[in-house]
């Protein structure tokens, strides 16, 4: 019988040496370090491996903006419920259903009889379309990655009857509104792989320029993440601010041209709202002019106008969502946490996703005075 072959980027060996790593150079720096990640994904990777209960005691490591879902303002998620109403037809991906709004989530609408489909790749939009003789509205979010997929399907003649409601983000401006905060403590940044094999590492080299602060692109596995945090800690104890690629496997410096042209003959960078952080400039990817024709924002403009204003719950109050978010605050530190806010009654976003900070803490059963750390 053949041995399973070995999982190079989980070996224990490994591991234990970048632990070791770790802790010295937190030892030589001789002071809290505070760290921030912009992905959900690296930090389901730290949940799931237990990653943080191996961190030294002077390392906070925070999760930032880096979920897309907890991310999608309010109001976007409003218009989408309005439409439904009206009897249009609205595509979205699964972990948008719960989300809510001011007042009520599209999972609300669905179960009021709107017609709200998930769906699970952006080609399918136009697919669903093409069957269709009304309006199909495809309510596209996620940050670059998921951008790109959205370009590819306008730029291969859809159906003129697919209509986009664009709340797809732009994570670089994102790190600069974070790092720009005057509370911010945080004195690294770890990448996330997936969007750089995209934008390329190089784009993060006139931010670290701008705010000093490292930048360490990272994988996903146990050792990418531990090798990115001791990358950047070493970084911080020798007062160096530079950009490293420690996921070569996968990233570039240049990134992938091809989508990125894509991306951006479809989409341009404005100026939006990032829910519960800030207004970001540069944040958010609109549709072009030249796409006017399949923007949900054009051809339902008076359909939105027309929409009432709707109250907040008064619960979203006191949601922390934004300064967890921000780096300010951790999913403990609120006090709906694990209370009435949990994954069958979520208050705010964070508690939605399976990427939100706030729901992997408490799936993992992390808040604790170590696991918060």
């Amino acid at each position: 019988m053949t041995a399973p072959p070995r999982l190079e980027f989980r070996d224990p060996a490994r591991g234990r040496a970048l632990s070791t790593r770790l802790d010295r150079a937190i030892e030589r720096l001789g002071r809290t370090v505070t760290l921030m990640h912009v992905c959900g994904s690296h930090e389901q990777a730290m949940a799931r491996y237990g990653l943080r209960s191996r961190f030294p005691k002077g390392l906070r490591v925070l999760m930032g903006p880096g979920c897309p879902v907890c991310v999608t303002d309010a109001p976007e998620i409003d218009a989408c419920i309005a439409l439904a109403a009206r009897g249009v037809h609205i595509l979205t991906y699964g972990d948008m259903l719960r989300v809510p709004g001011r007042a009520s989530s599209l999972d609300d609408a669905r179960a009021a009889g709107a017609r709200v489909d998930v769906i699970y790749a952006a080609t399918q939009a136009a697919a669903i379309a093409r069957a269709s003789r009304d309006p199909v509205v495809f309510f596209s979010t996620g940050f670059e990655t998921t951008a790109v997929a959205t370009a590819a399907v306008l730029l291969d003649e859809p159906p003129p009857n697919l209509f986009v409601l664009s709340a797809h983000k732009w994570v670089p401006a994102a790190m600069d509104t974070v790092a720009s905060t005057p509370d911010s403590k945080i004195e690294g940044f770890l990448a996330a792989g997936h969007a750089a094999t995209i934008t390329g590492f190089g784009l993060f080299e006139p931010f670290v320029a701008r705010h000093r602060r490292p930048v360490v692109v990272a994988g996903f596995e146990p050792l990418d993440i531990l090798a990115g945090l001791a990358l950047l800690v070493e970084e911080v104890a020798e007062g160096r601010a530079e950009v490293v690629n420690a996921f070569p496997r996968c990233v570039t410096r240049a990134g992938n041209q091809r989508a990125l042209d894509a991306l951006f003959r479809v989409f341009e960078l404005a100026d939006g709202e990032w829910r519960g952080i800030a207004r970001v400039p540069s944040g958010t990817l609109d549709l072009r002019a030249d796409y006017a024709r399949h923007d949900a924002r054009e051809r339902f403009a008076l359909e939105l106008a027309e929409t009432p204003a709707v109250a907040e719950r008064a619960a979203a109050a006191a949601c922390r969502c934004g300064a967890i978010m921000s780096g300010l605050a951790e999913p403990s530190d609120c006090a709906l946490f694990g209370r009435e806010c949990r994954p069958d009654t979520p208050i705010g976003a964070c508690m939605v996703s399976s990427e939100g900070s706030c729901r992997i803490w408490f799936e993992h059963g992390l808040g604790s005075e170590q696991a918060a750390r």
